[in-house]
């Protein structure tokens, strides 16, 4: 498994982070890998601390625990870096992806010394302007996936035009926003 590629992600309940992990297994299985996909469940509750995880491989994954030291972290909620470590284990040959506006300093500041790469995003920007709503997963999605290179932009923006008329299919007025969302947060994830 040497093209494994583990990623954690850190939100807060509500704000669709186990969608989002969720979301990129399927698409990446879509594209012919080996997935896994899944939550840590602790005391859930709308705003509080959640943890879930992706395994992405193009040979079978026969690892079944949670991700220690992972080659890609995603940070759903900014508020998070003061009280959840979550550099713990990421491999300073991966990344961590951040939801922020904050400055370089600052987050190399709360980032307890990570020397590998950090990347951000403004996913309350996006999605505002995308879908009218505070809503980070969708960019947080596509941002992962630009950094991690699992999959092509064009093979991402497909899956999920498919995934979204699926689940959504009750609400089709939403399948445009996500995806102009899917589009911006390509174009916009930028290495601090």
């Amino acid at each position: 498994m040497d093209d494994l590629i583990e990623i954690r992600w850190h939100g807060r309940g509500g704000q669709g982070a186990k969608t989002a992990s969720l979301l990129l297994a399927d698409a990446a299985f879509n594209t012919g890998k080996y997935i896994q996909g899944f939550p840590e469940y602790g005391p859930e509750r709308m705003g509080a601390p959640i943890t879930a995880y992706n395994r992405i491989s193009s040979t079978p994954i026969t690892i079944h625990s949670n991700i220690y030291e992972p080659d890609y972290v995603v940070v759903v909620d900014d508020t998070l870096l003061e009280t959840v470590d979550v550099t713990s284990g990421l491999k300073e040959t991966g990344a961590i992806v951040i939801n922020t506006t904050k400055s370089a300093d600052y987050l190399k500041s709360v980032l307890k010394g990570y020397k590998g790469n950090i990347y951000t995003i403004d996913a309350r920007k996006i999605s505002e302007e995308a879908l009218g709503k505070y809503f980070p997963n969708t960019p947080m999605l596509a941002a992962i996936v630009k950094v991690s290179g699992i999959m092509t932009d064009e093979a991402l923006l497909e899956d999920m035009k498919g995934s979204f008329k699926h689940k959504f299919a009750k609400k089709p007025e939403v399948i445009d926003g996500n995806m102009r969302a899917l589009e911006l947060a390509l174009k916009e994830v930028k290495k601090v």
